[in-house]
């Protein structure tokens, strides 16, 4: 017999003796917990006998971990009003730390029927206690990061050195080869795309086709099963280890803004069936309507304290609980908007920023999304970093020859004081990309000038029209040498800028070896070989890749490219012509070709963005070359010339560390 229970915690909580369930509901008339065996068949229903304030719940004597559930709720169905209890609906409880089975689209899944939709819904599992994951982090200092941004599935399904039944999954990412092959390169921080459990939507289903990306959950708490052979929570944590013991930390790309229930018209999976209008953002004269602040159907209603308290639980889980180092907020906006618009003191962003249990896990926000005012580049609190869309697109139109570029161009070096230093915040608080899973990748930034969408079923007309990119002559692949010199050399020179520009650089995975999505810039629904990473590059030109470990280790080596504060002052920072005379205004008005000069010119960047050579004065004697897109480069005083569409990076040999490098150092 079901007993009254604890209101706290929410979710499935066992003990010896059996397992405490907690729901919260504000709009409940009944609750049903209701039970599964292991192939999903019905066994048994209790009603929740206990009521807190919203909060129903019960203790079930005897129920073992393992134990599949989910919840039916009993309550007014009137959608005009924004109340959708429907109890012929099961419903995923948004506190499961796992599930099982599969979701299958169905009409039963829709709350405008009667039919139930039990057998179309993967169940949740009650999750015992986890061992403490292993105190082996990293702790990474803000200014030594090296972000590489990949996806759990597509970073695998091709490597030849990952076992097949391995690939595609966490147990993947733990493969030795795959760990060496990312400590070689340098990487320090792996940004994995959304592991959060998710389902495909509706019309690629329909088109047989497949969400790649991740980013439509149905949890904030169970990682998702796809990514597993049989126990998700284990082999995630297990991935986690290995990563932590080869000195790497482990982001998640988390995704609190919107779920898969869709509009008012999506399925009823979980949130809308237990309590729709708190959970999610309504219109206010139109109840039934969604806001769809995300571009996804709707918007989680971060404004009630359930679901701060939902969003801050599912941070400690993975924080706490599953050794997750840090967290990048997807559309983030939505996390601090209220009704009136976005605000910084917003309650959640508030509660995220002071939370003790959070001080060390990284935190940086997508600034922007697709609703009113969502464009919030640089306004987040001090405590977080942000993904810096300007550095992309300023770094990609001046590589491509764009008129008047190189102020903008500088401001990115300089680690977009423009949009950050005015708060106060440090040149860390820039994430800088060029590249990123939404668009082109860099192969395709250089070999591709529209886009090329069509396997996503939406006639091309998804994605993104403004991709500053250039295909040099030819739409796509080409057997020209002149064509393929060229493009790999702008690539060279945009993960150059990336790397030696202050602030904090994201590279994405396969940049470095020249992989390519044939142009399409929105590969979301593309679990192919379309996403998925081909490690045959690797061998076809091992030399680029050899270029980018070289820039990425002397970033890590050269503490004055990645300062813990804004240099300004001629003893920090020179910007000067290729003469060697201090630029002026106007001079940056059609700037191609500049320097930039760290420490009293103990580091020295030339750029040339132009397509001729430009031959440069250097301040002082015997530099030595760290880096240049011209491997036969020679650096001379008097006189160093740099070839067109050109980078090098100079040092004065015996020079280390002046105090503004000790203080990036010591950080």
């Amino acid at each position: 017999m079901i007993e009254d229970g604890s209101p706290a915690p929410l979710g499935a909580t066992p003990d010896n003796d059996g397992t405490n369930f907690a729901l919260y509901s504000e709009v409940a008339q009944r609750v049903e917990l209701c039970l599964f065996d292991e192939a999903g068949r019905p066994l048994a229903r209790h009603g929740l006998p206990g009521t807190t304030g919203p909060v129903w719940h019960g203790y079930l004597p005897g129920c073992r971990p393992g134990q599949r559930y989910g919840y039916r709720v009993h309550g007014i169905f009137h959608p005009a009003e924004g109340l959708r209890c429907n109890p012929n609906k099961l419903l995923i409880d948004p506190y499961a730390r796992s599930l099982a089975g599969r979701f299958r689209w169905h009409k039963a899944v829709f709350d405008s029927n009667d039919l139930d939709s039990a057998p179309y819904l993967p169940k949740c599992v009650v999750v015992g206690s986890l061992d403490e994951p292993p105190n082996n982090r990293p702790r990474i200092p803000w200014p030594e990061m090296i972000y590489y941004e990949a996806n759990v599935r597509g970073f695998t399904m091709r490597h030849p050195a990952v076992a097949s039944e391995d690939r595609g999954k966490f147990a993947g990412l733990r493969n030795a080869e795959v760990i060496d092959y990312l400590k070689a390169l340098g990487i320090t921080s792996l940004e994995l795309m959304p592991v959060h459990a998710f389902i495909d939507e509706h019309h690629l289903a329909k088109q047989g086709l497949r969400n790649f990306w991740g980013y439509n959950s149905i949890s904030f708490f169970a990682p998702s099963p796809r990514y597993a052979q049989s126990d998700a929570i284990a082999e995630f944590r297990d991935m986690v280890r290995c990563l932590h013991d080869a000195g790497i930390e482990v982001v998640l790309d988390v995704v609190y803004n919107h779920t898969a229930e869709g509009d008012s018209n999506g399925p009823t999976l979980g949130f809308r069936g237990i309590d729709n209008l708190a959970y999610y953002r309504t219109e206010p004269d139109s109840p039934n309507d969604y806001v769809n602040d995300t571009g996804t159907g709707n918007t989680i209603n971060v404004d009630h304290p359930a679901v701060q308290q939902l969003v801050l639980d599912s941070l400690h889980y993975w924080h706490r609980d599953m050794g997750v180092d840090g967290f990048r907020f997807d559309l983030a906006t939505v996390l601090g908007r209220t009704r009136h618009g976005f605000s910084q003191q917003h309650p959640l962003l508030d509660a995220i920023s002071e939370d003790d249990s959070l001080y060390d896990a990284v935190m940086v926000a997508e600034p922007w999304d697709p609703g009113p005012g969502g464009y919030q580049l640089g306004c987040f609190p001090n405590r977080w970093s942000e993904w810096n869309d300007r550095f992309r697109d300023d770094v990609r139109r001046f590589w491509r020859g764009d008129d008047g570029m190189a102020s903008n161009f500088a401001k990115r070096l300089h680690g977009s004081g423009d949009l950050f230093e005015r708060n106060n915040r440090p040149p860390s608080a820039s994430v800088n990309l060029v590249t990123s899973h939404d668009g082109f990748t860099l192969a395709d930034v250089v070999s591709y000038e529209h886009r090329h969408n069509e396997a996503n079923g939406e006639d091309n007309k998804d994605g993104h029209s403004h991709n500053f990119s250039s295909n040099y002559g030819v739409e796509g692949p080409t057997d020209d040498a002149g064509i393929l010199a060229l493009r790999r050399r702008q690539r060279l020179n945009m993960l150059a800028t990336l790397l030696v520009s202050q602030g904090t650089p994201l590279l994405l995975a396969g940049d470095e070896f020249g992989n390519s999505q044939l142009g399409n810039n929105n590969a979301y629904a593309q679990d192919n070989e379309t996403s998925w990473l081909d490690w045959s590059l690797l061998d076809e030109d091992p030399d680029f890749v050899e270029q980018v470990r070289t820039l990425i280790h002397l970033r890590r080596e050269e503490p004055l490219l990645r300062s813990v504060h804004y240099l300004h002052g001629k003893s920090e920072i020179r910007w000067q012509t290729p003469a060697g005379t201090k630029m002026a205004a106007k001079n940056w008005r059609d700037a191609q070709a500049f320097s930039l000069l760290l420490g009293d010119g103990e580091l020295v960047v030339l750029i040339n963005g132009s397509g001729a050579d430009a031959a440069f004065s250097l301040p002082g004697e015997d530099y030595e070359v760290l880096f240049a897109t011209e491997r036969s480069l020679a650096a001379d005083a008097a006189e160093t010339v740099l070839p067109g569409l050109s980078v090098a990076v100079l040092r004065q040999p015996g020079v280390r560390k002046t105090a503004t490098a000790r203080s990036a150092s010591e950080s």
